[in-house]
């Protein structure tokens, strides 16, 4: 039952700061990782959520923030780390213009569930096909949170144990924030050892903070330019995050009690996600998902209104405006984004391999062993991604692509 009704402004308000919360660390960490700009971020991630609700007229309380998936491709694209494959433009518009695809793509999918129905959909992509390809997106992930990681490993242990305390012994509202909490304490950890000089180089770069505006200024937003390999390398993400997506939508009906795949149907929900992640391709933001995080804090409280959501992704926006606060975070050290990373990341792959056991399949058949091979091997193997011709496909897109040929070719009784 939706308690909502029975709350007063007051609770709703603090319901509301609760879910901002629990999407936050997740959702500034992929612009700090990628270059793009956090408080954009923060924008397009309330701005989204909104977009996502009047899609799916306002029936499923889901918050939509900064996708994973596109580390990688938007780290190359970007010029964030150098990638030998890809020799197309770099800089944020043309990572845009993927992005603008990437959310084309996902209405496509949603004009495709339509036609052929959600049960084919489902059989399309079973957990042998989608569990293996989320450890690829988090062991492919790993190397970045570890290089950072090493830039002062101290603060890095620090956070990493911060998350993993609280995570294990904290209660109540602290339980949901250990990502936030991690991030904090590594923060004011790295200014103290700043004020006492512990380090032979300062670990916060305050002079971003000085410089920023009171707002985010208008030349922050940026247009987008396209390119081919650039389109290719990111746009087919989202047939990996098309299968997140169905995740996430079966747990979130699950723990309000409700088949969101029907009423208001997967068909919706894709099309939210898909008009969410365009519209932060035109305006400068990362690609948007909708977040298993905020389902966790919905099977918590017990509270599922979309109006709480809604609020927090009011304050989401608003947050975004300050450029102080987007300075702030883009000043967060390596070190303390790496702590974080190789929980989250490994989390990630976790949550693959939870896929696998909670499906119950049965490795003694070599079809689910050389399904799950092919997918690992091609995903980790091609990870720096493979050129064809004047095109650079991303490894996820081709591990995508062979697990569900393999899964439609191999008979089921091998």
């Amino acid at each position: 039952m939706d308690e909502s009704l029975q709350l007063n402004t007051g609770k709703k308000l603090l319901l509301g700061f609760q879910h901002l919360f629990a999407m936050f660390g997740a959702t500034v960490l992929v612009p700090a990782l990628t270059g793009l700009n956090p408080s954009i971020a923060l924008i397009c991630a309330g701005i989204g959520t909104l977009l996502f609700h009047v899609i799916t007229k306002h029936k499923v309380p889901a918050f939509l923030g900064s996708s994973f998936a596109y580390i990688t491709a938007l780290q190359t694209v970007i010029g964030t780390v150098p990638n030998a494959a890809y020799t197309g433009p770099t800089g944020i518009s043309y990572a845009q213009g993927g992005i603008i695809v990437s959310g084309i793509v996902y209405l496509a999918l949603s004009g495709l569930v339509m036609l052929v129905g959600t049960e084919r959909i489902r059989k399309f992509l079973p957990p042998i096909v989608v569990g293996p390809v989320i450890v690829v997106i988090g062991v492919n992930l790993a190397p970045t949170g570890i290089a950072m990681a090493a830039e002062n490993w101290w603060i890095a242990l620090l956070v990493l144990a911060v998350i993993i305390g609280v995570s294990c012994f904290a209660k109540n509202f602290f339980k949901l924030v250990p990502i936030l909490l991690g991030l904090v304490v590594g923060y004011i950890a790295c200014l103290i050892c700043d004020a006492f000089h512990l380090f032979a180089e300062p670990l916060v770069n305050l002079s971003l903070i000085s410089e920023a505006g009171w707002f985010i200024a208008p030349s922050a937003f940026s247009l987008p330019k396209f390119d081919a390999q650039a389109i290719l390398l990111i746009a087919p993400i989202a047939i990996v995050t098309f299968m997140e997506h169905i995740g996430d939508i079966t747990t979130n009906g699950s723990v309000v009690g409700k088949d969101f795949f029907k009423d208001p149907g997967l068909h919706r929900t894709l099309a939210g996600d898909g008009i969410a992640s365009l519209f932060a391709g035109l305006i400068g933001g990362p690609p948007n998902t909708t977040y298993s995080e905020n389902t966790g804090v919905l099977a918590v409280t017990k509270v599922y209104s979309t109006g709480v959501i809604k609020l927090a992704a009011i304050f989401a926006i608003c947050l975004g405006l300050f450029g102080k606060l987007g300075a702030i975070i883009n000043g967060i050290p390596n070190a303390v984004k790496g702590g974080m990373s190789i929980m989250l990341f490994g989390m990630i792959a976790a949550v693959g391999m939870r896929t696998l056991v909670e499906a119950e399949l049965d490795f003694k058949h070599s079809r689910n062993l050389i399904i799950c091979a092919l997918i690992l091997v091609f995903g980790l193997g091609l990870s720096g991604g493979v050129t064809i011709g004047a095109m650079t496909f991303s490894g996820l897109f081709v591990a995508v692509l062979v697990g569900i040929l393999a899964n439609q070719i191999l008979p089921e009784n091998v």
